[in-house]
């Protein structure tokens, strides 16, 4: 189980508080909790392909938004205030130099792509740009457009057997909590979350198959009263997600997709603890076939790592103390990293799963200054600059895209956008990013306004 240290309270920079990202239960390691299984989405097969044939993606979300020059764009020639205290290595891409505390990943960048000329929108600690292409609206009145997820799992949904649904975030930080969750496409397309343990996905002591289908029956019997006199399609939601439930209860597929225990030892080994299981999680669950897997790291560390900052310990959020903090985070994600990638390589899924890893903004440029304030050894809030690194999906791998001037402030050129990554997402997808889906209003929105993908991958 995943250990946070500090107390629960601490508030980001953008106020919110660590109790908000970890409330509602701990982070799901594990399995599912039955007041998450109702959340699912019933979902049919349509004459679906194999599962093993399904394109599939996984988000690895950054939270706190990681320094992209002690990263991924380091500037080794700029005065020591910019460039800090870490120094680059070379990978076996000439050009793809990276931080001196990521050796595995140096190893491996021919099968990595790094997006260095990412900009974000001026409004710090914004996953839900990464998720849906839009910042989350502050006035009444204005759009609030679904995740990525949530579209993948209206126009595709389940296929063959697999009885999982289509869109699993395996934690709240990177679920509908903080993002803008299926919006007008309904409840039905929300991310399934979750909870804490296996057990959840068995049937409760003393309920026999035939005891549970009696109970469905009533279930049903209530639902339909209800159904009858609710014209907002919130009972047909919840009857949607009671029947992918009991389907998920009663299927041990489902529970052994989510179950690691069944990889052999040296591979969860090579994963690394704690958070980073997350990640052969998610490789399991797009194996079974599950179109849509998000997840955050935060490459956790003790407080004391970073002199007892309990949001520099457990997020890439380091305007505290954020070099010691960075010493211990990076090997942790590039052991993560390294895993994932090889582990996908391996198995022969490089071409039908894409990795998409990144944050929400980078790190100011000079060193102990910053939006929210910085220690001397930290960095603040720079939304203007920061990365994405990218793996698989048949992508072109082995290169860098895009730069950000000698000082790390801003792109040079025109730069690319979260709804340019979204876009190489839908592309992967077979999606065609122009689609549209009526709002609540009945208006039809586009899924992005700016849907051409990254070129240089394509």
């Amino acid at each position: 189980m995943l250990t946070f240290h500090g107390e629960s309270n601490l508030r980001f920079c953008g106020g919110l508080t660590r109790r908000n990202f970890l409330q509602a239960g701990a982070l799901g390691l594990g399995g599912l909790s039955l007041a998450d299984l109702l959340r699912c989405r019933a979902q049919a097969s349509e004459g679906g392909r194999p599962a093993s044939n399904a394109k599939a993606v996984i988000y690895v979300y950054l939270w706190g938004g990681p320094s992209h020059i002690d990263t991924y764009d380091m500037k080794p020639n700029a005065p020591v205030e910019i460039r800090g205290e870490f120094n680059p290595i070379h990978t076996n891409v000439p050009g793809f130099d990276i931080c001196e505390y990521m050796p595995l990943q140096a190893q491996i960048a021919d099968k990595l792509a790094l997006v260095r000329n990412l900009r974000f929108n001026p409004n710090f600690h914004d996953p839900v740009e990464l998720f849906s292409g839009y910042k989350k609206p502050t006035k009444a009145g204005f759009a609030v457009r679904p995740d990525f997820g949530s579209v993948v799992s209206k126009l595709r949904g389940a296929a063959g057997p697999r009885q999982l649904p289509a869109y699993i975030a395996l934690d709240r930080t990177a679920g509908f909590e903080f993002r803008n969750g299926p919006a007008y496409l309904g409840l039905a397309h929300r991310a399934f979350v979750p909870g804490a343990n296996l057990e959840s996905l068995a049937l409760p002591r003393g309920v026999s198959l035939d005891r549970l289908q009696e109970r469905n029956e009533l279930r049903q019997t209530f639902d339909q009263i209800r159904r009858d006199i609710d014209a907002t399609g919130v009972v047909e939601g919840m009857d949607s997600f009671n029947a992918q439930a009991l389907e998920m209860v009663t299927n041990p597929r489902a529970r052994d997709a989510f179950d690691i225990s069944r990889e052999p030892e040296a591979l969860r080994s090579a994963y690394g603890d704690g958070e980073a299981i997350r990640l052969l999680q998610a490789r399991r669950l797009v194996e079974a076939g599950v179109p849509v897997v998000t997840l955050t790291f935060g490459g956790v560390v003790p407080n004391s790592v970073c002199n007892g900052d309990s949001i520099s310990a457990t997020s890439w959020d380091t305007h505290n103390h954020g070099f010691p903090c960075l010493r211990a985070k990076l090997p942790r994600l590039d052991r993560a990293i390294h895993a994932l990638v090889t582990d996908l390589y391996a198995r022969g899924l490089d071409r039908d799963v894409m990795v998409m890893i990144g944050g929400e903004m980078g790190r100011f440029p000079v060193v102990g200054r910053g939006g929210c304030g910085a220690t001397p050894d930290g960095r603040g809030h720079w939304t203007y600059a920061g990365f994405s690194l990218v793996s698989g999906g048949g992508l072109r791998m082995g290169q860098v895209v895009g730069r950000t001037d000698p000082r790390g402030d801003h792109p040079v050129g025109v730069p690319y956008t979260p709804q340019n990554l979204l876009a190489t997402i839908y592309h992967f997808l077979g999606i065609d990013p122009t689609t549209t889906f009526p709002n609540h209003s009945g208006r039809p929105m586009h899924l992005l306004d700016n849907h051409v993908p990254i070129r240089e991958l394509i």
